[in-house]
C-alpha cells in the first residue's frame, strides 16, 4: 500500500483524441474504443480534452454522448471545456442531456479565460459582441447556476399545446455536484472551492511567486490546500491530479525507447517557468509501474489526493495507448493501492 495520507481511490485517464483530417472518423472511433477498453480494464473514469480549430476533439460533449451508449459504468469527463467558446445556457442543456443519457456518469470540467488566438477568431466567434464578452468567472457562475436549477427564463407555463419551463431541461439533479474546474493558479483554486466545485489539477501550474523556488509539486500542493480551505467540504472536497504517466511494464523495446525520447524532449520546459503566464510543467513519468509508484509516493501533491486522471501523451499510436492503459490498470494502479471497480 502507498505511504500516503490518501490511498488511491479512483483511477482515471485523459486522452486528447487526435485524428487525421483526411479521415476524422477513424480517430474518433479510436477514442471511443480507448474509452471502452478503459471500462473493461476497470478504470473509474475516462476524460477527453477539448481542442478548437485543431485536429483533436472539438466537441467533447458529442463524443461523450456516443461513449455513454457504448459503456455502462465508467464515468465520463471533459478536461476541460474552455467556456470562452461557449454559451453557458446552451452548454448546460447539452451537459444535462448527456448526463441523463449516461445514467448520471458525466463529469464536466471547465475553465475560463479568452479563447486561444482570440484576435484571429473573434470575428467568427463573436462578430458583434467581442469587445463586450466577459471571459471571467461570471461565465462559469452562469453555467453552475443553470445546471443547478436557477431559472433561465422569466416565463413558465402552458402556451397553447406547449409546456415551457423556466429552468434548463432536462434537469439532472446530481450533475451540479459533478462539475469540475480546471485551474493552475491560487485564484482559480480558491474560486472553485468557494463555489463548491471539484478541482482538476494537471501537469501545468502557474509559478506566481517571481522569486521562487519553482518546485512543481509544492506549487500544486498549495493549490490543493487553498481549494480545500475554501470549499464547504474542507478536506473531503474532490481533487483529481492529471500528470503524464507512461508505464512500460509490457512495452516492447521500441516502445520504451520512443517513450523515453518523448519525455526527454519535453524535459527542458520543466526547469523554469515558461512564457508571460509563467507556466511550470511537471516532468513526464516514464518507467516500470514500481518505479513510477515510488516517484508518486514522494510527490507532495500526490500524497494529498485520492483521485487521478493520468494523461496519455498527445501523439502516440492506438496500440501504444492500449499497452499504457493495460499497464496502468493491471500494474500501476494496484501498486498504488487501487482496486478495480470492474
Amino acid at each position: 500500500m502507498p505511504t500516503t495520507a490518501r490511498p488511491l481511490r479512483k483511477l482515471g485517464f485523459l486522452t486528447i483524441g487526435l485524428f487525421d483530417p483526411a479521415d476524422p472518423g477513424r480517430g474518433h472511433e479510436s477514442t471511443l474504443e480507448i474509452i471502452e477498453l478503459g471500462e473493461r480494464l476497470g478504470f473509474d473514469s475516462a476524460w477527453v480534452r477539448h481542442r478548437h480549430l485543431q485536429h483533436g476533439i472539438s466537441s467533447p460533449v458529442a463524443v461523450l454522448a456516443a461513449a455513454s451508449q457504448r459503456t455502462r459504468r465508467i464515468e465520463l469527463g471533459t478536461a476541460v471545456i474552455p467556456l470562452g467558446w461557449e454559451n453557458p445556457l446552451r452548454l448546460a442543456e447539452d451537459l444535462a442531456t448527456v448526463d441523463v443519457l449516461s445514467g448520471g456518469r458525466l463529469n464536466p470540467g471547465v475553465s475560463v479565460g479568452p479563447p486561444m488566438h482570440f484576435e484571429q477568431v473573434k470575428d467568427a466567434l463573436y462578430p458583434d459582441t467581442a469587445d463586450a464578452e466577459d471571459f471571467g468567472y461570471t461565465r462559469v457562475r452562469r453555467l453552475l447556476d443553470f445546471v443547478r436549477g436557477t431559472p433561465a427564463s422569466h416565463f413558465s407555463g402552458v402556451e397553447g399545446f406547449e409546456v415551457f419551463s423556466d429552468v434548463v431541461q432536462p434537469h439532472s439533479p446530481g450533475l451540479g455536484r459533478r462539475l469540475w474546474y480546471g485551474g493552475g493558479s491560487l485564484g482559480s483554486a480558491r474560486w472553485a472551492g468557494e463555489h463548491g466545485m471539484n478541482f482538476l489539477t494537471s501537469s501545468v501550474v502557474k509559478a506566481e511567486d517571481q522569486e521562487g523556488p519553482h518546485d512543481f509539486a509544492q506549487i500544486q500542493l498549495s493549490l490543493i490546500r487553498a481549494f480545500r480551505a475554501h470549499h464547504p467540504d474542507g478536506d473531503a472536497a474532490r481533487v483529481s491530479q492529471g500528470l503524464v504517466v507512461i508505464p512500460t511494464d509490457s512495452a516492447s523495446p521500441e516502445q520504451r525507447a520512443r517513450y523515453e525520447k518523448y519525455a526527454a524532449e519535453r524535459l527542458p520546459r520543466t526547469a523554469a517557468p515558461q512564457g508571460p503566464a509563467r507556466l511550470l510543467f511537471a516532468p513526464d513519468l516514464v518507467g516500470t509501474s514500481d518505479e513510477i509508484a515510488e516517484r508518486l509516493r514522494t510527490h507532495a501533491a500526490f500524497r494529498e489526493i485520492d483521485e487521478v486522471a493520468f494523461a496519455l501523451p498527445f501523439t502516440f499510436a492506438h496500440e501504444d495507448y492500449v499497452q499504457i492503459l493495460t499497464d496502468m490498470a493491471t500494474k500501476l494502479g494496484p501498486a498504488l493501492g487501487w482496486r478495480s471497480a470492474g
